[in-house]
């Protein structure tokens, strides 16, 4: 047991090396020092308070749609419509403060509402995925990329139709909402506590939800091995449309937040690419939703830190795009070679 955990813990240190390794192989071969570079980014990260908090305003999102993806993972599910879903809840979320801003409701009472809104727009998308894959026989994988274009199309339809600014329809978005209208923030900063909180429960939730109820016991039966989990009289098509619902919740809650209190209104790309993203820390941590909080930071943090290449180097910030990718395929060869020695070696122990 302990060979096994330290064979766990050098494959993984492995794939954070060569993905660095791989990193500064780009780098030299743009003619730039990896060393600099990667100080820049870290700098660029973590050297004020200010790039701590921003840092952390992309990790929300980030990390409670990751919370997401891990419960359909766990059943088996590649989400790919989560960027639609984070952009229906987005939409709706939007629809309900234009409706009750000026209504005469208590404002905190329209904050709430407008966030149940954008849940239940994540949730009725990912239904809808569920649904083409359970009773049409659609692949979740080209469901949710059509129901991601559809989103992208009603959004951009809303922005310069419906509810283009007065006069004017402009690509920077809907009309801002007046500032009653929008989650506090810390004082001098961008990030706002209430957002904070909703992001930390959300992984609470879903770690206890996977690890400590018969519900995600069964899911992780249905993920492993659906026909076993039929034998056991779990229905798999139950549970994964169960998990696309809630997967859909915490999408929905994420569009929910960049509209309350990330940009205070629609934009074209509400969703920012965090559902993608999402993807990429859900495989990096197979899936285990209390280390995707860290890893989903280093993420954000590098999205914060690259911001620094183009000024300081003149290097494209879209380098930290390489070092995210670069871990999680690194990652993912070193844990295949990792599991090949493992059987080889309990095959050994056997004979």
């Amino acid at each position: 047991m302990k060979r096994e955990k330290l064979i766990n813990t050098g494959f993984r240190l492995a794939g954070i090396l060569l993905a660095l390794g791989f990193t500064a192989l780009v780098l030299v071969m743009a003619k730039a020092n990896p060393i600099e570079a990667f100080g820049h980014i870290l700098k660029g990260a973590f050297s004020t308070e200010k790039k701590i908090a921003d840092s952390l305003v992309i990790w929300v999102p980030l990390i409670v749609t990751t919370c997401g993806l891990a419960i359909t993972f766990t059943v088996g599910l590649w989400n790919i419509g989560i960027e639609g879903q984070i952009t229906i809840g987005a939409i709706l979320t939007t629809w309900v403060i234009r409706l009750l801003q000026d209504s005469g409701v208590l404002p905190t009472l329209v904050i709430m509402a407008a966030i149940l809104a954008g849940i239940a727009g994540g949730m009725l998308w990912a239904l809808i995925a569920g649904i083409l894959k359970f009773f049409g026989g659609v692949s979740e994988i080209f469901a949710g990329l059509g129901l991601n274009f559809i989103a992208t199309a009603i959004t951009l339809y809303l922005i310069f139709g419906p509810w283009k600014r007065p006069g004017v329809a402009s690509m920077s978005g809907t009309e801002p909402f007046d500032e009653i209208m929008r989650l506090p923030n810390f004082p001098g900063l961008r990030l706002s506590p209430w957002s904070l909180i909703l992001a930390i429960v959300s992984v609470v939730v879903v770690f206890i939800l996977l690890n400590h109820t018969t519900v995600g016991l069964r899911m992780k039966a249905v993920g492993k091995n659906p026909k076993a989990a039929r034998l056991m009289g779990i229905s798999s098509s139950r549970y994964m449309l169960l998990a696309f619902l809630l997967c859909g919740l915490f999408a929905g809650l994420a569009g929910a937040l960049q509209v309350t209190a990330v940009y205070y209104r629609l934009i074209p790309s509400i969703s920012s690419g965090y559902g993608f993203m999402g993807l990429l820390v859900a495989m990096l941590v197979n899936y285990q939703v209390l280390w995707a909080a860290p890893v989903a930071f280093l993420f954000a943090a590098l999205n914060i830190g690259g911001i620094q290449l183009p000024i300081e180097m003149q290097l494209d910030s879209t380098l930290t795009g390489v070092i995210q990718s670069a871990l999680v395929l690194f990652y993912m060869i070193m844990d295949g070679v990792r599991k090949k020695l493992i059987t080889k070696l309990g095959e050994k122990t056997h004979e």
